[in-house]
C-alpha cells in the first residue's frame, strides 16, 4: 500500500465513506461503448519516477509492458500531489479533497462499466489536464473540455460559453468529464472505442502497445503509416508520456525530444 507519506496526503481525500461509496446510478453514456481489451489494474509496482523516451528511435528498447505498470491506488496517489497543485496553471481555484475523491470515483466506475483499464484512464487524465477538475476547453476546431479534453463534451466546470468557473466542481459533473473521455461522445470517440479500433485490423495491436496505440489515437485520430507513434501529426510525445506515467513517471525531468524537433 502507501508509503506513509502518501497516507498522511490521502487520509483527508479517502476518508473511510469515501472509500465505501460506490455510484447509485452510473451516467448513461458510460455503457454505451466497452473495450474488448481489459485489463486488471491491480499489479503489486511501485514504479519509478523517471522519463525514459520511448519510440521507433527511441535508445530505451522495447516499449513498457503491462506488468511494469504501476497498481491503481498507488499510482493515484503518487498523482495527488499534482492534483492539488495543477489547477495553477490555469489561474483557477485547486481541487479540493471531496473533488480528488470524485476523480477516483469517476474512474473506477468509467473502468468497471467499459472495461478500460483504470490506470490507462488515470494516466490520460494527467496527460490532459493534470487532475484539474477546472481545466479550460481547449478549441482546434472541436471543443476538448474537462480532465480528459473529450471530444465536443459537454461536462466542465469551466465553461468556454457561460465564463463561469465552477466551485466546488459537483462530483455528477467529474463523473460526466471521465465518462466522456472514456465512452465517447455524441460525435467523438473516447478510450474504449479507440482501444477497440488499436486492436482492429486497422492496426492490429496487442498488449501494452494497443493501450499505446489507443493514446496516439486519443490525441490525433489516427497513427501515421510509418507505425511510429511520435511520427506524423500529433504531440509527437504524447504516447511516450502516457507509457511512463502507467510506470511511475511524475516529477521527473520530462526528457522527450520528439516535438522539439518541429
Amino acid at each position: 500500500m502507501f508509503t506513509n507519506t502518501l497516507a498522511l496526503i490521502l487520509a483527508p481525500v479517502f476518508s473511510a465513506s469515501t472509500l465505501a461509496q460506490t455510484p447509485t446510478q452510473a451516467p448513461t453514456s458510460l455503457v454505451t461503448s466497452t473495450a474488448f481489451l481489459s485489463i486488471n489494474p491491480y499489479n503489486t509496482n511501485n514504479g519509478t519516477d523517471i522519463y525514459k523516451q520511448y519510440g521507433c528511435t527511441s535508445t530505451f528498447g522495447s516499449w513498457p509492458a503491462i506488468s511494469s505498470w504501476v497498481s491503481f491506488d498507488v499510482l493515484f496517489g503518487l498523482n495527488i500531489p499534482h492534483m492539488f497543485a495543477s489547477c495553477s496553471q490555469f489561474n483557477v481555484p485547486a481541487n479540493t479533497p471531496d473533488e480528488i475523491g470524485a476523480i477516483w470515483d469517476g474512474i473506477t466506475a468509467a473502468s468497471d462499466l467499459t472495461g478500460v483499464d483504470a490506470r490507462f484512464i488515470l494516466a490520460v487524465v494527467m496527460q490532459e489536464s493534470g487532475g484539474c477538475v477546472r481545466a479550460p476547453t481547449s478549441n482546434y476546431g472541436v471543443r476538448n473540455p474537462g480532465l480528459m479534453q473529450c471530444h465536443d463534451g459537454q461536462a466542465t466546470c469551466n465553461s468556454d460559453v457561460t465564463g463561469v468557473v465552477q466551485t466546488p466542481c459537483p462530483a455528477a459533473t467529474i463523473a460526466q468529464m471521465i465518462s466522456e473521455g472514456v465512452a465517447g461522445t455524441a460525435i467523438g470517440d473516447g478510450l474504449a472505442q479507440l482501444l477497440n479500433s488499436a486492436t482492429g485490423p486497422a492496426y492490429g495491436l496487442q498488449g501494452a502497445m494497443a493501450f499505446y496505440g489507443a493514446a496516439r489515437l486519443y490525441n490525433s485520430g489516427s497513427i501515421d503509416a510509418s507505425g511510429c507513434f511520435e511520427k506524423g501529426i500529433a504531440t509527437h510525445c504524447y504516447a511516450s508520456d502516457i507509457a511512463n506515467r502507467l510506470t511511475g513517471w511524475v516529477s521527473a525531468a520530462h526528457s522527450c525530444t520528439f516535438d522539439d524537433k518541429e
